[in-house]
């Protein structure tokens, strides 16, 4: 049986238990902020897809005319679509009488002989339009299409849709800025505590002619290693945490982007090794570059 004495006075050797739970409590942090930005992406693409416009029809158009005008709003770049759907649909006067009617419980029909209400063409407005500028202009150039009686949308929800998704994306910059300085600052003095007891043992490979490279190398490896695992515990601790609030909040799993979370897994992984190997590098050039009055 290895005698603990005797292991830590190995080259490259350093307290395994405090700095992976260190470097993983880091990188859960960072996850889980990271899972929190994603969630929110997701939401604001659902709320921007809510941005609509909606484009009143003349009475008695013909259905060549209908078909026409469909052709024509399909084919314009500021309609949503995606690979397999285009957000465009056709409303009847019709089917708006009976959602008026189940929304405000007034049959308007009892007494008025007609159906006052029109035709009309709704579409989700693409992300690169929603400016109000932009729809403002839309909905000019859509006024002037033959078959057209009105355009229509709710410009003080996009306004504050803009202004709200301009203060939270500053804010949450911020807190990226400072949480990214926070952990690596805390990955760099947890390696550089851990490898303190090491300092003597690193001068003593000087002193018999060891080179830098040679008294490196097994603390990079190690620490990339550590670093490597708590990316991976990091990562598991999150996809639990997923998978458990999934199950138990409604509505959860549909915000939940399956290629970006994997492309979050594989960054916490491939950062955890590299912050880990990169602290070890300063530590250790640290401690080679010092004078053996600094060492004590």
């Amino acid at each position: 049986m290895a005698n603990p004495a005797k292991a830590k006075k190995q080259l490259g050797y350093f307290k395994f238990g405090s700095v992976l739970f260190s470097t993983t409590l880091s990188l859960f942090i960072v996850g889980l902020f990271g899972i929190i930005l994603i969630q929110a992406s997701s939401l604001t693409k659902m709320i921007r897809e809510n941005i609509e416009i909606q484009v009143f029809l003349d009475k008695e158009l013909s259905q060549k005319q209908l078909a026409d005008l469909r052709k024509d709003l399909a084919e314009r770049p500021f309609v949503l679509r995606t690979e397999d759907s285009l957000y465009l649909r056709f409303i009847s006067n019709k089917e708006a009488a009976e959602t008026f009617i189940k929304n405000t419980g007034e049959d308007f029909t009892e007494f008025l002989e007609d159906n006052p209400l029109r035709d009309s063409y709704v579409f989700s407005v693409a992300e690169e339009f929603q400016s109000s500028e932009q729809l403002t202009l839309i909905a000019k150039e859509l006024e002037t299409q033959p078959g057209v009686f009105e355009v229509s949308y709710m410009t003080d929800l996009v306004d504050s849709i803009n202004k709200n998704l301009f203060k939270v994306s500053l804010i949450m910059g911020g807190f990226i800025l400072i949480l990214i300085v926070t952990v690596i600052m805390l990955i760099n003095n947890t390696i550089r505590l851990a490898l303190f007891s090491q300092r003597f043992l690193i001068r003593s490979m000087q002193l018999v002619g060891a080179t830098r490279g040679f008294i490196r190398k097994p603390f990079l490896v190690r620490a990339f290693i550590f670093g490597v695992l708590a990316g991976v515990l990091a990562s598991s601790i999150l996809f639990g945490l997923l998978e458990y609030t999934k199950g138990n909040i409604e509505g959860f799993a549909a915000l939940q982007n399956t290629e970006l979370m994997l492309l979050l897994f594989a960054a916490l992984t491939i950062m955890g090794g590299l912050l880990s190997g990169f602290s070890t590098l300063r530590a250790v050039n640290k401690y080679l570059n010092m004078s053996l009055d600094e060492l004590y």
